[in-house]
């Protein structure tokens, strides 16, 4: 049973590899805020009071039903995802291929 969710966790595992790996970002170009002039009066925000609830968390011990539940793993073979990453070199951003 473990062997079927294991395509599963692999997937998330492998989108990580690509998101952190995927690209590089040089900036080619400086940016720059704008010129604002505003003349403008402050506002004021309103004023609230607030009473919050009183919570009291504690534990206690109680009998609950809960299921037994068994087990068993078998392997089989199953098509799993399988992902290759070429990030990019130094030389690609040069133009030089």
């Amino acid at each position: 049973m473990f062997f079927l969710k294991r395509p599963i966790l692999l997937l998330p595992l492998a989108l990580l590899l690509v998101v952190s790996t995927g690209c590089r970002v040089e900036k080619e170009q400086a940016g720059e805020e704008p010129d604002v002039d505003v003349n403008v009066d402050p506002g004021n925000l309103p004023e609230y009071e607030v009473e919050g609830p009183e919570v009291d968390v504690g534990t206690e011990q109680k009998e609950i039903t809960v299921p037994e539940v068994e087990v068993t793993q078998e392997e089989k073979t199953i098509t799993a995802p399988d992902v290759d990453v070429q990030p990019p070199t130094d030389n690609d951003s040069q133009g030089n291929q």
